[in-house]
């Protein structure tokens, strides 16, 4: 079982926090340091000093950072064109020695896009937008150096690209995705993706939720174990039961709910829930962790969590 550290920047935090945090994971060896890729905070209280760029930071870890993988949940289709998109994340890719993933998806938070002029469009032409976006990344990626790629869609299209620069990996960072969708998501997951997502499932739903991508791929005649299938879920760990519930609250958590639905509790508890996923068939538990000013949780779920589960080769 692989731990992977995931963090919500746009609640409010700056470069360096993110970087604290990326090289805390490294050094404590967990498997990879993930991004959301959000403009504006989510929900109320205060915006502290606001979000930043995902790629862009994403980019910078990777030249200050040297075996954690790197990676977005989710980066959406609305915030890049498809071939800036595939520059970027090839170029962060090269930056990193080979290290970037890429989480894409339709996007849904509708109040970052009309705060910093990104046109939202409806939900279905987003869907259609992710698939096209998907043929055009992984088309220019794949595209031997040398030759063009061309595509022609409803929403976009490629002329005689040169299709440069390219990723490190071969043929392409892996794609992940994920969602609650139960037929577009897993249908485009079994075309597409590396990984499918469960986000904040129950473990009680977390297989049943990943069947429906493992009868998409069978629809399409590739084998549903070529696909990894992980879950994030909100992680707060804390020595004894006071500061459990005081780092609970201290996060915007209750702490009787962070215990029954998430990873919550003593170090032993949290061990048991990653455990449960494990047998529910998740080869990886992305950890959301809120506090990134408090580098003593990251610490105990290292030392305490992590080697008890299996930490990244």
């Amino acid at each position: 079982m692989r731990l992977r550290v995931f963090t919500e920047p746009q609640q409010g935090a700056t470069y360096d926090q993110l970087l604290d945090v990326a090289q805390g994971a490294e050094r404590l060896g967990f498997d990879a340091f993930f991004r959301s890729d959000h403009y504006q905070r989510i929900g109320e209280g205060s915006p502290g000093p606001g979000s930043t760029d995902a790629w862009m930071t994403l980019a910078a870890i990777g030249r200050e950072t040297t075996r954690i993988r790197l990676g977005t949940l989710v980066t959406p289709v609305t915030f890049r064109f498809p071939g800036p998109l595939a520059i970027q994340v090839a170029q962060a890719d090269a930056m990193s020695g080979g290290r970037v993933e890429l989480g894409l998806g339709a996007g849904w938070y509708e109040a970052e896009h009309t705060a910093y002029a990104i046109p939202f469009p409806s939900t279905g032409d987003r869907f259609e937008m992710l698939e096209e976006q998907l043929e055009i990344v992984t088309g220019l990626w794949k595209t031997p150096a040398g030759e063009q790629y061309s595509f022609r869609g409803k929403h976009h299209s490629v002329v005689d690209s040169p299709a440069l620069p390219k990723p490190v990996q071969k043929p392409g960072p892996p794609i992940v995705m994920g969602g609650w969708g139960t037929k577009r998501t897993p249908r485009l997951a079994a075309r597409f993706a590396a990984e499918f997502n469960m986000p904040f499932a129950p473990v009680s739903y977390f297989r049943e939720g990943c069947d429906h991508v493992r009868a998409a791929c069978d629809a399409i005649g590739r084998d549903p174990a070529t696909m990894k299938f992980t879950v994030a879920t909100v992680v707060c760990v804390g020595r004894d039961e006071a500061e459990f519930r005081r780092r609970a609250v201290a996060s915007g958590q209750d702490p009787d709910q962070a215990r029954a639905g998430a990873a919550g509790g003593t170090p032993d508890e949290v061990v048991e829930r990653i455990h449960e996923f494990a047998t529910e068939g998740a080869e990886t538990v992305y950890l959301q962790y809120h506090k990134l000013d408090e580098p003593d949780h990251l610490e105990l779920i290292g030392t305490e969590v992590l080697p008890k589960v299996g930490a990244a080769p």
